[in-house]
């Protein structure tokens, strides 16, 4: 069965949708094409946000992704640079 993927912005849209009340969320859900369960998991993910806030915070979490790369490089390198400084420290001692 193909999956279907939906934007950040349809998400949201469906959340907003069911926070005003006219359908209940079973009937949501099949108007837009996605399971009660992928609605509760964008609810849980996006609460109460605008598509100008999921924006951001995607953002956000590709920069701290790639921070966090950094991050990774530099402690795989400082043990390397910190056994040079650190002999030469044992050695005067």
């Amino acid at each position: 069965m193909k999956t279907r993927q939906f934007t950040e912005a349809q998400s949201i849209q469906l959340l907003q949708d069911a926070q005003k009340g006219e359908k209940s969320v079973e009937e949501l859900c099949r108007d837009f094409g996605c399971s009660p369960a992928s609605f509760y998991a964008w609810r849980k993910k996006y609460g109460d946000t605008t598509p100008d806030e999921a924006k951001r915070l995607h953002h956000l979490e590709k920069e701290n992704a790639r921070l966090l790369r950094i991050v990774g490089v530099l402690a795989r390198t400082a043990p390397v640079w910190g056994l040079a400084a650190s002999s030469a420290s044992s050695s005067k001692g």
